[in-house]
């Protein structure tokens, strides 16, 4: 009961995903990070299945790479995309660690996170206009992956403050089943990744681990630690990122 009840926190905190009402309360949230790589599932089967519908129909390829664009937010709300957003703003003023943590507090949208979200969902579109079919199955994986590291990260990382979302989920996580559970999620988005096309694998792994480098860089230097903001940054750069990936290897083979 109590991981169904954690299960449907994560659906309802992450996703647009209807699910029932439950009592938010430190033993329901305990596992509730646990499942926040099946909203990537979800959105991986979703992303596959409609992606090979519409290659198969010969839709116009703008259409189709706005689809692809656009379904992942549709799912999750844009929770992450917000992150993206404020944090772009942080990172744009080139303040102290105090200022660029207030700006991730402000609720306001500045220039540099509309500048932000415009050259990515420029980049996106331009991306997946070039993705085959045989590309799907491996993107499709690697929406398990980047929300597996997101998590790991949330757990991990120290705290960039005493407050937050990111702060709340930690205290309250079961923290070594939820490291335990993210390893095994990182296992089987690679495995499948790898039984998909090898090459291509190589690539999103490859590409995710760069960002994620990149995330921890900035977590630590310029943020003191981690955030829920920060997490969602992470996300939505590796997300376009390892598409990338598939698309560079996909060119050469």
């Amino acid at each position: 009961m109590k991981l169904m009840q954690a299960f449907i926190i994560a659906f309802s905190m992450y996703s647009r995903i209807p699910m029932p009402k439950t009592t938010w309360n430190e033993e329901n949230m305990k596992y509730a990070m646990c499942f926040f790589p099946a909203i990537g599932v979800v959105i991986g089967v979703l992303q596959y299945l409609i992606g090979q519908v519409l290659l198969e129909s010969n839709c116009g390829t703008l259409f189709f790479a706005a689809v692809m664009t656009l379904l992942p937010l549709f799912v999750s709300g844009g929770i992450h995309m917000d992150g993206f957003m404020d944090t772009m703003d942080a990172l744009g003023s080139y303040g102290d660690k105090e200022k660029k943590l207030a700006i991730l507090k402000d609720s306001h949208s500045g220039a540099f996170a509309i500048l932000g979200l415009g050259c990515y969902l420029v980049w996106s579109l331009g991306v997946w206009s070039e993705v085959r079919a045989d590309m799907l199955g491996v993107i499709s994986c690697g929406y398990v992956l980047s929300r597996t590291l997101s998590g790991y990260s949330v757990v991990t990382f120290p705290s960039a403050r005493e407050n937050g979302l990111a702060k709340t989920f930690k205290e309250q996580a079961a923290e070594k089943t939820v490291r335990v559970t993210m390893v095994f999620y990182l296992c089987a988005a690679g495995a499948g990744m790898l039984w998909f096309d090898l090459a291509k694998a190589v690539g999103v792994l490859a590409m995710a681990g760069i960002v994620f480098g990149h995330y921890w860089h900035i977590c630590k230097v310029q943020f003191g630690g981690v955030t829920g903001d920060l997490a969602g940054y992470f996300l939505q750069m590796c997300e376009l990122a390892m598409v990338t990936g598939v698309l560079a290897v996909g060119y050469f083979i």
